[in-house]
């Protein structure tokens, strides 16, 4: 069994040692923030800050920064649950007496999935008709956000003509004591309800659980499929089913073992600036116009612990959190595509930027038919790069996707751009909000290139005053870091032969550590449109169909228009510094 709610799992962390708890009084603008992430760099336990200044509430932040408080909130390893999953749904294809005997036990998980509506709540226990935002430790996080937010909410709303539920994270910018932005992204569930509701011409009700039990936490940020909903599917992760109560003041039921409930609503047409917010793809997101949260009601428990969240550059909580999400679901995929062995997206590129798809190739072109399949559903919809591999091929094993590089691509049969494509609404590379393009790699053929080691001149430097520093990464990748931008420099190798053997070369800007792995990926990552950035030593039009050969070249650096990396203010970091000591007594 998973713990039943937000507290308990705190308890059930302080019990197994992934719990501490700091008396010292801590600003929830910008000094939660550092604390939460110099502890997570240092293998520190998830923390309780009981002293929050400005609120009588106490704040608990990284509960899933480990893959071991993963394990705890989910009673389980996340690969066991997807594999269990799968092989139960396999096994029911097609259903017969016996497959349904021999999954009997899967019959608890099942009853599970039905949602019971209580008659009252803890949660109940106080009920604010004039509710005030200021009076919860919610974060400002980044010095430039354009504010407090609330950072793990479960927003509740339902389909105005259907009734079906949905249960999505989306990040809440506190306007004034009871309004805040709401930042449904492209391809999510309430999305979709405002959008239905705004074409009905009404407003659409909303409910937002904060502090929900640990199974509905992860079940909110999981791209399930539609017509499967985060309530059923947490109650079979939980092993026991979702408790609802109905609001007050709107027609909503929300979970009744919350912390605190808001209950409100977003009117039609209604847009007001959201942002900007420090997110997980380690940038500044674009502040822009969103719909607007009223807030009727607030509801909450006696002594209710606020939990959050901070994102920024990887690795952060939600590192755990989205390899959690992928452990249970990835696998389904294999479902609907049978020649897909395993799937991976990395958290460095943050997650929708890079996705390494297994298959096996059954037929010319197979691979590029089933990445274009994954390009069309749901939230995978918005992956900017797949790189697709062998079926042997561990596609969490960087080295060796990088030898599949080396070995099987090339760029005149194994390229595809994808121009004129929806993109993430964090992704700011691309010619506006929501525009941009993909690529696909493919690198599934059979030593095609010779895997001899790849001759490259001492010192890259001395081709150009701009580059900073480089390293030649498994004989393919050539990552190098420069001053100013990346083009400048790429002109100048374009026609340089002593680098023509060498797959790839990315160009990242002077803020990367090219030194280590989970920054390389990152800067690369974060920072390019294929359709604006990408570039080959030979591009030629047969007729209308483009043609590449040789190096592929990669301008990741930072330019004009990209929104700003995150960066402390120094004082925070000199201020956390100095106290480090006196929060871990």
């Amino acid at each position: 069994m998973t713990p039943n709610n937000f507290q308990s799992f705190i308890h059930l962390l302080e019990e197994e040692g992934e719990l501490h708890r700091i008396k010292t009084e801590v600003d929830p603008y910008l000094e939660i923030t550092e604390i939460s992430i110099k502890a997570q760099l240092e293998d520190k336990p998830a923390i309780l800050f009981e002293n929050v200044k400005g609120s009588k509430f106490p704040l608990a932040i990284n509960t899933m920064a480990s893959a071991k408080r993963i394990e705890l909130a989910l009673g389980e390893d996340p690969s066991k649950t997807g594999e269990n999953l799968v092989n139960f749904v396999d096994s029911l294809n097609p259903p017969n007496i016996k497959s349904l005997w021999s999954n009997k036990k899967w019959i608890p998980n099942l009853l599970s999935t039905f949602p019971k509506t209580k008659r009252k709540s803890e949660v109940s226990e106080n009920f604010l008709s004039n509710p005030n935002l200021s009076d919860l430790p919610l974060l400002h996080c980044w010095p430039e956000d354009g504010g407090k937010f609330i950072t793990l909410p479960l927003v509740i709303t339902q389909h105005p003509e259907n009734g079906s539920y949905n249960i999505g994270m989306y990040r809440m910018h506190m306007y004034d004591s009871k309004s805040t932005g709401m930042h449904m992204q492209i391809e999510k569930g309430g999305g979709f309800h405002h959008y239905q509701a705004e074409q009905m011409g009404q407003p659409l009700e909303l409910a937002v659980a904060i502090g929900g039990d640990p199974a509905l936490i992860l079940s909110a940020i999981m791209p399930l499929p539609e017509g499967i909903g985060e309530m059923q599917f947490c109650g079979m992760l939980r092993r026991s089913r979702t408790k609802l109560i109905k609001c007050k003041t709107i027609d909503l039921k929300a979970p009744a073992e919350s912390e605190f409930i808001l209950e409100g609503y977003l009117n039609p047409n209604e847009r007001k600036l959201e942002g900007p917010f420090g997110d997980h793809f380690g940038h500044y997101s674009e502040a822009a116009e969103f719909p607007v949260f009223h807030i009727n009601a607030i509801q909450h428990k006696n002594n209710p612990i606020y939990p959050a969240t901070v994102v920024g550059k990887p690795p952060q909580e939600d590192k755990f959190m989205g390899d959690c999400t992928q452990s249970i679901l990835g696998p389904l995929i294999k479902l609907i595509h049978p020649e897909i062995k395993s799937t991976w997206a990395y958290f460095e590129a943050g997650f929708h930027n890079l996705l390494v798809v297994s298959t096996e190739n059954r037929y010319t072109r197979e691979p590029f038919k089933t990445a274009l399949a994954i390009l069309g559903q749901g939230q995978l919809s918005l992956t900017k790069t797949i790189i697709l591999v062998n079926s042997n091929v561990d596609v969490k094993n960087k080295s060796q996707i990088l030898q599949e590089i080396r070995k099987n691509f090339n760029p005149q049969s194994d390229f595809l751009l994808l121009s004129k494509t929806p993109l993430d609404t964090l992704d700011f590379t691309g010619e506006s909000m929501h525009k941009g393009s993909k690529m696909i790699i493919d690198a599934t053929g059979y030593n095609t290139t010779s895997v001899n080691p790849v001759p490259i001149p001492k010192d890259i430097r001395t081709f150009s005053n701009q580059i900073i520093d480089w390293r030649f990464i498994g004989n393919t990748l050539l990552a190098i870091s420069v001053k100013g931008i990346g083009r400048n420099v790429i002109n100048k190798l374009l026609s340089n032969k002593l680098l023509e053997n060498v797959k790839i070369i990315a160009f990242v800007s002077e803020d990367v550590n090219i030194n280590n792995d989970v920054e390389l990926l990152w800067g690369i990552f974060t920072r390019f449109d294929p359709a604006s950035d990408i570039t080959f030593r030979e591009a030629i039009l047969k007729g209308i169909n483009p043609s590449y050969e040789g190096t592929m070249f990669i301008d990741s650096t930072w330019k004009k228009g990209y929104q700003k990396p995150l960066v402390m203010d120094q004082k925070i970091i000199n201020k956390v510094e100095s106290k480090w000591e006196t929060y871990w007594k």
